[in-house]
């Protein structure tokens, strides 16, 4: 019998301080899907992100992974299924250089050198990083942090690919490179994120939280369309202005250095003695 990657039934949480974060939520993922939770900041994304890999345990309820459900009697295999990127990637990252970092995961679970490097090759050659394997993780841009701190975790080689707003801090480069990277990977993805225009692009389905409640479940683009709900939980895709140029002009009249001639949503044109930048 086949079993979906992920599974919640009437799964409860309330943390130490009494802060009930996740009411009777319910939804099953397919393997090899790629979904999205979404919803505003308190909507329970993190909490529930945290459930599935299996670094809080349900306080009612139950998670299952591959139909295995998450206990203290199981949860050190559900974190071999699971594996989480955290929202800052130098949280993750700690070891004097990339491959390190990479390494310590399989490192610590024992396995034969030989099969750590193995794996720390594959995970930086996945995510276009080999090439900066000795390098300090201090001196890696925003976009190369992102993707050590996954390959940090595919050096697990998990089923199952957890993800805190993946796409925070990154320049366009970047995200573009993430979002070919998401879209590459054969693991199922679960990603909670703001980024709209990211969940569109990357993902299959959206799961929407507030207040720590499931709202919807269903395909995404047909989920994000509904413009009125997605305002009602502070969501919204980014606006896209077409850029305009300036108009040609006939004849160029002398005038002071340091003169703005013009912007538009683009471009500022500024003279100099020797043109204009």
């Amino acid at each position: 019998m086949s079993h979906p990657a992920v599974e919640a039934d009437a799964l409860g949480y309330v943390y130490p301080d009494g802060t009930q974060a996740l009411h009777d939520v319910s939804f099953r993922i397919e393997t090899g899907r790629a979904v999205a939770l979404i919803g505003g900041n308190g909507a329970g994304k993190s909490t529930l992100l945290l459930h599935l890999c299996g670094a809080l345990l349900p306080t009612r309820g139950t998670v299952r992974l591959a139909g295995m459900p998450i206990t203290r009697a199981t949860v050190a295999r559900a974190r071999q299924m699971a594996g989480l990127v955290f929202q800052d990637p130098d949280d993750q990252l700690f070891m004097p250089t990339v491959a390190e970092d990479v390494a310590i995961g399989p490192s610590n679970a024992g396995l034969p050198p030989e099969v750590v490097e193995r794996r720390v090759a594959a995970a930086l050659e996945r995510v276009d990083l080999a090439h900066l394997r000795e390098r300090p993780p201090y001196r890696l841009s925003a976009g190369e942090k992102r993707g050590t701190a996954i390959a940090t975790v595919l050096a697990m080689e998990p089923a199952i690919l957890v993800m805190d707003e993946p796409s925070t801090h990154l320049d366009p480069r970047g995200r573009r490179r993430l979002i070919e990277l998401l879209r590459a990977l054969p693991q199922t993805r679960i990603i909670a994120t703001h980024d709209l225009d990211l969940v569109l692009e990357t993902c299959d389905e959206a799961l929407l939280l507030s207040a720590g409640r499931r709202l919807a479940h269903g395909p995404a683009a047909a989920l994000l369309a509904d413009e009125a709900l997605m305002l009602a939980h502070g969501l919204e895709r980014r606006p896209r202005r077409p850029c305009s140029w300036p108009a040609p002009v006939d004849s160029v009249a002398p005038v002071e250095p340091g003169t703005i001639l013009g912007h538009d949503s683009c471009t500022i044109l500024v003279a100099n003695r020797k043109g204009l930048f």
